[in-house]
């Protein structure tokens, strides 16, 4: 019986568990977030995303960022692809940054695949009222 080495470089089953469709790694958005006296700054990597496809906004105190990346390479006529490892569709993630912060309070500028924004601290400055207190019945 004659055993035959298996190719190290191919694997079926490994090959299939690590597509896209089985982990999110691919389509998370690496972030940093770094604190500093005057607010925060978030720095997000989204390496082939165009700035016309990338939204941010703020809601209910979220800040959440939405990228898109279409598939313009359409299968071609004289083959098709062996393996994809490239991502294309839909990514988001939200950060929490409290409720006093607007949309217009976000800096945001992007740059060879990095989205930067700035963040200002700020407090809700509520009105101090008295105290009162439920009326307790006999």
């Amino acid at each position: 019986m004659m055993m035959i080495p298996r190719r190290n470089d191919f694997d079926l089953l490994d090959d299939l568990f690590k597509d896209p469709f089985f982990s999110n790694e691919n389509k998370a958005m690496k972030t940093d977030i770094k604190e500093n006296e005057d607010g925060y700054s978030i720095v997000v990597d989204l390496p082939g995303y165009d700035k016309e496809n990338i939204k941010i906004d703020v809601e209910e105190g979220y800040l959440t960022i939405h990228a898109t990346m279409s598939n313009e390479d359409k299968e071609e006529k004289n083959g098709k692809f062996v393996r994809r490892e490239r991502y294309f569709g839909e990514c988001s993630r939200s950060f929490y940054v409290g409720d006093a912060i607007e949309t217009e309070d976000v800096k945001a500028s992007f740059k060879n695949g990095t989205l930067s924004l700035i963040i200002p601290k700020k407090e809700i400055h509520k009105e101090l009222t008295e105290k009162k207190y439920v009326q307790i019945e006999d």
